[in-house]
């Protein structure tokens, strides 16, 4: 029996490697590539079966071993691992396949117009080939997978990559329509479609995986687990949240995803790499202290560590590479015994705009991936230090004081009736734009006002009240969207509308942008208040995470602030580009405390550059970074909780004084530096 458990400090060790690059492996050392492992204090490390150009690393009859390989390099470096107690997992690729979509173009995707479809489609353009799960290519990967955990029943997973299925219009995935009575015209039955592919794929790949060894680890990657994608579940054993900072996701990714994933009940690893931009950059290294910071929030998340990097074709393992994530893991290594089985706190949830996606079309949708309003949600949750968790409909509503229902989620009966009592046994809305909205622009709960349609002005102002405003603000402040009519009746205005003299248009404007605002009240108001609840109707996290304007940030705070009243469990003096998270550990009778800053500067931009051939010679837009690490100092965290009988610094085990009256603890911590946890021991 494997033990299911996932390590702390795991490296995924890509090797997508060139049938025209030859030595491959030559300078594969088992000394020099434990040595990397030790100085990088790693325990676990996934390697390669095969890649996405195809070829597979070690003697196979189902698969083509790459042309300039000599030697079985996977079982070389599970034999080195297994003797330094790492863990392996395999990797195999999935999604896309170079040498298999050569030798049978017929199993490509082809979109709906006939062309070749994926991440490249021209035989011109370098790069991986996409194949479709509908084809006899499924067939072809199983019997992959198959062979590899006989070969290797030692493996400590298996790892799939690139899991997605397109709109596909190949001869595969028409009969499949045809046969379900699906008409490949209308864009809904071809994601159907896609549907049953990825339901094939998801049902023969693991069961595959589990031939030898029944509780094989299996995990399917396609970037994360979408929010309400309940129905793949059951085919993963843990999850990894692939999530690089400087690839693309930026520093506010991760949370998001992991506050999700927390709620699964699954074990799950954070997945950042050692790039200085993303998965395939040779010669690209972050600053160490970048590593630390991100391993750092794993951790405060609740995840495991994982770190990607790519090994050289020569199979020689990079040493800058494996000290400068030895920086990192040396310190995750002393951080673990207050991470293990820890559970995230919350007083909110954030009710996501995808999560109840699946229910609803009884498929997924991946345009339907993320949502705006959750990313501008959450930017000002982790901004204004409130704990929370991120929840789909299906999750347990009753132990939040808040439920925040982002922009755009659509409450369909069954959410209905579960709000309802939600409400009934004392819990608190909050709801903005058109959440909570029926299909005919009715209110589907009591919001204290009459609702109108939306408004014909775009954009228009709002002065909140000055309990709800910026501390520094007394004028209107322009909402870039419009927003629904509210004219308040038994709840508690928020503020006022005022409308522009006009919408812009060729025959009529003002100045640079809009126009302006007209000093007289609309009579409509921005937003109410009642005991249980809070509507505003414009989709003000959407236009948070657009414009990332303060006055935006402070309306929410003050008003969520007021619904949640003195039932906050903690407040701090924190700036908002810290982070604070607090985690139990129920079977060590202890809460912990997680301090976060890491001071993000934005460099780099788009531009083109002379001179590059091939490859990525373009920069992407920017890249947040993070270099020094500068400390924060005279921090204040109040916290409602019973007495702890002592608090620590921990991992160095100081003792730290405090204050604690009618269940009110506080704590003045002189100065930290990167990450630091607060042991409260009850």
């Amino acid at each position: 029996m494997k033990k299911k458990d996932l390590r702390f400090r795991q490296i995924h060790l890509d090797f997508h490697t060139s049938p025209a690059i030859d030595g491959i492996g030559e300078s594969f050392d088992k000394k020099q590539f434990q040595n990397a492992l030790l100085t990088g204090h790693i325990d676990s490390i996934t390697c390669f079966s095969s890649c996405h150009h195809g070829w597979s690393y070690h003697q196979t009859e189902a698969g083509s071993i790459h042309p300039h390989l000599k030697f079985d390099l996977l079982r070389a470096q599970i034999e080195a691992c297994k003797e330094i107690d790492v863990k392996v997992p395999v990797y195999l690729t999935a999604g896309v396949d170079n040498v298999a979509a050569e030798a049978h173009p017929e199993w490509r995707e082809i979109d709906k117009d006939g062309a070749i479809t994926g991440w490249t489609s021209s035989p011109l353009d370098p790069g991986f080939k996409t194949l479709c799960f509908n084809s006899p290519y499924l067939d072809y990967l199983c019997s992959k997978i198959e062979e590899v955990v006989t070969l290797f029943p030692e493996a400590d997973g298996i790892f799939l990559d690139i899991i997605s299925q397109s709109e596909c219009c190949c001869p595969y995935c028409i009969d499949v329509m045809n046969k379900h009575d699906l008409n490949p015209m209308v864009r809904e039955d071809r994601l159907k479609c896609s549907e049953i592919a990825l339901k094939s794929y998801y049902k023969k790949t693991t069961s595959a995986c589990k031939i030898i060894d029944r509780d094989m680890p299996v995990f399917h990657n396609s970037g994360n687990i979408p929010i309400g994608r309940r129905g793949v579940l059951p085919y993963f054993s843990h999850q990894e949240l692939e999530s690089l900072p400087t690839g693309g996701w930026g520093y506010d990714h991760f949370p998001f995803t992991a506050k999700y994933t927390a709620g699964l009940g699954m074990d799950y690893l954070g997945m950042t790499g050692k790039f200085h931009t993303s998965w395939g950059e040779f010669g690209g290294f972050k600053h160490p202290n970048a590593l630390r910071y991100e391993c750092s929030a794993m951790l405060a998340y609740g995840a495991k560590c994982s770190i990607g990097d790519q090994l050289h074709p020569s199979g020689k393992m990079d040493e800058s590479t494996y000290t400068i994530i030895g920086e990192a893991y040396r310190e995750v290594e002393k951080k673990e015994p207050w991470c293990r089985g820890s559970q995230n706190i919350a007083d909110i949830a954030l009710l996501s705009n995808t999560g109840n996606r699946e229910r609803l079309n009884g498929y997924w949708d991946p345009d339907n991936r993320d949502h705006n309003g959750d990313t501008g949600a959450s930017r000002i949750l982790l901004e204004s230090h409130f704990l929370f968790d991120v929840i789909d409909d299906e999750m347990d509503f009753s132990k939040y004081k808040v439920i925040i229902l982002p922009d755009e989620v659509h409450v369909d009966s069954l959410l209905k009736v579960k709000l309802d009592s939600y409400l009934k046994e004392g819990g608190k809305l909050f709801l903005t734009g058109e959440s909570g909205i029926g299909d005919k622009g009715e209110a589907l709960f009591d919001i204290g006002a009459e609702l109108g349609e939306i408004s014909v002005f775009s954009p228009d102002f709002i002065q909140p009240e000055k309990q709800y405003s910026s501390d520094f603000l007394s004028s209107p402040i322009v909402m870039y969207t419009p927003g629904r009519r509210l004219k308040v009746n038994s709840g508690k205005s928020l503020g006022k509308v005022f409308d522009p003299y006009f919408n812009r248009t060729y025959d009529h404007f003002c100045s640079h942008q809009h126009t302006p605002y007209k000093p007289e009240f609309s009579s409509y108001d921005c937003g109410v208040i009642t005991n249980n609840l809070v509507y505003i109707p414009h989709k003000i996290f959407t236009l948070y995470r657009a414009y990332g304007a303060v006055v935006y940030k402070d309306f929410i705070i003050k008003s969520l602030k007021e619904l949640i009243g003195d039932k906050q469990t903690v407040s701090t003096n924190l700036p908002s580009t810290a982070r604070l998270i607090l985690t139990k550990q129920e079977n060590k009778n202890r809460k912990i405390l997680h301090l976060l800053y890491g001071n993000t500067v934005t460099r780099g931009g788009a531009m083109n550059m002379e001179g590059g051939v091939g490859g990525n010679s373009s920069p992407p837009k920017s890249v947040e970074i993070i270099e020094e690490l500068l400390p924060l100092y005279d921090i204040e965290v109040r916290i409602r909780t019973v007495k702890p009988e002592n608090v620590f610094l921990e991992p160095q085990h100081v003792v730290v004084d405090f204050q604690w009256k009618n269940g009110l603890l506080l704590l003045n911590i002189e100065k930290f530096t990167c990450h630091q946890m607060i042991s409260l021991e009850e």
